[in-house]
């Protein structure tokens, strides 16, 4: 997809998400936001990144920044339209930091990480993992920036095109309490396993706007240079509805019911 300004081709944009559960957007923030993160994630890991022996190990976790970079890159025009079009205006709540970086590496070490999964994001009192239910209390949008370059040997997130369709039936029987991802994993990759898949691959600012229920996965390094993204969830400002008398329904939610149709045949 062509890098978006201010005006984007808001049909386009809802046709591409419905049928694949994701759009790229290329260069939805500028690179020199992208160098600065990069600079501040380096000094997060403590490695140099000019010495591959401190690469000590495959993945480095790091938690929420607000640096300025980090509150840059979510709140481009091109992103705030995106938003509007794929949750509605109004509908989500701003970011202003950035968290959950998996900062991938190099190394002989393969982490086991790298089951087909979709995100969860509560967690009930006393579960030990992260939920979701059919409404996606909680997360909006799954979102994937860019902060290096990352071929197909650099360890991209794996994304089974148009799994999102596949998901709703499965949390439906759990109502608005929802279920842990751990219990139904083994479900959601064979729900999903006929999915042709695709590599998210760019540049440093880019970014890929994916359905909350789009079943993707890791996969470790085989490159030379670290990869270096986020994966934050954009946050609902209200709860997605499944029932609109109005018949208002975002293209999130559009895809939810799509898929609860599907399921039933």
């Amino acid at each position: 997809m062509a890098a978006m300004d201010d005006m984007i081709d808001a049909t386009a944009l809802t046709e591409r998400f419905l049928r694949d559960g994701f759009v790229k957007i290329e260069q939805a923030f500028p690179t020199r936001v992208a160098a600065d993160a990069a600079r501040l994630l380096w000094r997060e890991t403590g490695c140099d990144p000019e010495d591959p022996a401190t690469w000590n190990r495959p993945v480095h976790w790091i938690g929420g920044l607000s640096d300025g970079p980090f509150a840059a890159a979510p709140n481009s025009a091109a992103l705030h339209a995106a938003y509007d079009v794929l949750v509605g205006p109004g509908r989500w709540e701003p970011r202003y930091s950035l968290g959950s970086f998996p900062l991938r590496f190099p190394h002989p070490e393969e982490p086991d990480d790298a089951g087909w999964h979709i995100e969860g994001s509560y967690q009930p009192e006393g579960a030990n993992w992260y939920y979701t239910n059919l409404r996606s209390k909680d997360r909006a949008l799954l979102m994937l920036f860019l902060f290096s370059e990352v071929r197909e040997q650099d360890a991209p997130t794996r994304i089974r095109v148009g799994s999102h369709i596949d998901i709703p039936p499965l949390l439906e029987p759990y109502g608005e309490a929802g279920v842990s991802g751990l219990r139904i994993a083994a479900r959601i990759d064979a729900a999903s396993a006929h999915r042709p898949v695709v590599h998210a691959t760019g540049h440093p600012g880019d970014v890929y706007l994916c359905h909350p229920f789009l079943v993707h996965a890791a996969q470790p390094h085989h490159g030379t240079r670290p990869r270096f993204m986020a994966q934050p969830p954009l946050y609902p400002a209200v709860p997605y509805e499944l029932d609109r008398p109005d018949g208002d329904y975002s293209p999130v939610e559009r895809a939810i019911r799509r898929g609860l149709a599907a399921g039933a045949r």
